[in-house]
């Protein structure tokens, strides 16, 4: 159950990620309903990573949900940010998404 709380908390921090993203091109009433989503998004996000690692080891608690929010940034830049794509910025993600797998699989 904790693995599935780590999970959707990291899935919060790519959604206050999008939150900054959006707010940094929105003006006015709609830039501070970004932050608002933002400042929701980080404590949902923060409080299941505090659930998670009450029976999880920390470090890896830590580093999935970190993980699963760098890769889920990244994937969101490119496909709605328009961010660039190549090979090696493919080639990292890849090996930190190998990573978190492989962190999931030696930790109990």
């Amino acid at each position: 159950m904790n693995w599935i709380l780590l999970i959707i908390g990291g899935l919060f921090e790519v959604l206050f990620t999008f939150c900054i993203g959006k707010a940094k091109d929105a003006s006015g009433t709609t830039m501070y309903l970004w932050y608002v989503g933002f400042i929701l998004s980080v404590s949902i996000s923060m409080l299941l990573l505090i659930k998670a690692s009450q029976t999880l080891p920390l470090g890896t608690s830590y580093a999935v949900w970190s993980g699963i929010g760098a890769v889920g940034t990244v994937i969101l830049g490119i496909f709605i940010f328009k961010e660039p794509v190549d090979f090696w910025r493919m080639f990292f993600i890849f090996t930190l998404i190998a990573s978190i797998i492989g962190l999931k699989f030696v930790s109990s």
